[in-house]
């Protein structure tokens, strides 16, 4: 990616082209072989709307358009309370990237957040669905570490990593 790529926190005004990018991630997936995890609606728009409210949703933007989007949030997850068949590498303090999404215009979506996240805090944890391997691959790429099972809200399974 140029030098023209920033990440910056959502707006209000970004709303729209965020559940866009959304859609098409869930085109994409469904697609790929992962069609369960997001279905037809997630995430929804609440659920955006708030993460923008409360200042963890980011955009990336190339040359002043929106590509990628993603929530980053320091501290707790509830979600990764509890893990199966493997361990965390640590319990210190994390942030947790949830809900990475791109337009399929640029690459590097996933590497941008990491890198972006990584100015904040250098101990990361993300999940993934058992059927996306293409962001199973990416996320091993950007140097995590699979380190178990953890079970979203509703209590399904997620491949949890983990980067310190």
């Amino acid at each position: 990616m140029n030098k023209a790529v920033i990440v910056r926190n959502a707006a209000e005004k970004d709303l729209n082209e965020i559940m866009q990018i959304y859609a098409y991630a869930r085109e994409f997936m469904a697609k790929n072989g992962n069609p369960n995890q997001w279905g037809t609606a997630f995430p929804p728009e609440k659920l955006i709307y708030d993460d923008i409210k409360s200042g963890r949703l980011y955009v990336i933007q190339e040359n002043g358009c929106i590509h990628g989007v993603f929530a980053f949030i320091i501290g707790d997850d509830p979600t990764y309370g509890y893990i199966e068949n493997g361990n965390w590498l640590s319990d210190g303090e994390y942030g947790a990237i949830h809900r990475v999404a791109s337009d399929g215009k640029i690459h590097g979506v996933l590497k941008t957040a990491v890198d972006y996240c990584l100015t904040k805090i250098t101990h990361l944890r993300i999940d993934t669905h058992k059927n996306n391997k293409i962001m199973q691959k990416q996320i091993l790429k950007n140097g995590f570490t699979e380190c178990g099972t953890i079970f979203i809200e509703d209590g399904s399974a997620r491949i949890a990593y983990e980067r310190i």
